[in-house]
């Protein structure tokens, strides 16, 4: 897909999540790679207003070439691109019921939620959870380097999700089957809810 392209689709795609509530004010970020770098939002700017031609352009370094002063969550992106593979795209929104999961404290940080639908198991497959550190610390992205790989899905503890795709539609499909699984543990948290047989889950991944 030409910049051109990428620009619009991130735009189009961080209006529609504003648009649904799955991130608020000026929070959440977008990425997408392009070339030896990667476009992303910029900071301090509402998801559901963006335009084209503010978006920030860094190089593979992260260092900005041309744009407004990219998101200061530049380093979990970073730690994404560099330890995924055939990572391609990523999101962090603040989804209300993604966040409320990070604060339970029975929640596993290997594996946060169960497996409740296929979507969840097609789409995301295991979430991580990893310690709170204030938005924008470079310790975030230490912390999702120290997952070397294994996860395309990430939950930073108090604060929201990360989603890695191939694609950005893909990790934006991939955040919001997060968030609807998260309402769903929710909601029958207590109740004994009946969830997929590892034999169901092999056929799902098969």
């Amino acid at each position: 897909m030409n910049e051109i392209k990428l620009r619009d689709s991130i735009c189009r795609f961080g209006k529609s999540l504003f648009d649904r509530g799955l991130t608020t004010g000026s929070t959440g970020n977008i990425s997408v790679k392009h070339g030896d770098g990667w476009i992303v939002t910029p900071t301090n700017a509402s998801l559901g207003n963006l335009y084209p031609e503010q978006l920030s352009v860094l190089d593979k370094n992260g260092k900005l070439i041309s744009g407004d002063k990219p998101t200061k969550e530049v380093p979990l992106h970073t730690a994404m691109y560099d330890t995924v593979a055939d990572c391609g795209a990523v999101v962090h929104l603040h989804s209300v019921h993604s966040v409320a999961v990070s604060l339970l404290p029975e929640t596993d940080p290997q594996d946060v939620l169960p497996p409740l639908t296929a979507y969840y198991v097609m789409k995301v497959g295991k979430t991580a959870l990893v310690p709170y550190h204030k938005p924008g610390d470079p310790l975030i992205g230490d912390a999702i380097r120290g997952l070397a790989g294994k996860y395309t899905s990430v939950l930073l503890a108090n604060h929201g999700p990360v989603m890695a795709g191939k694609t950005l539609e893909a990790a934006v499909f991939a955040t919001e089957e997060l968030e609807e699984t998260s309402k769903l543990h929710l909601l029958t948290r207590g109740l004994n809810p009946r969830v997929l047989t590892p034999e169901q889950i092999a056929a799902l991944k098969a």
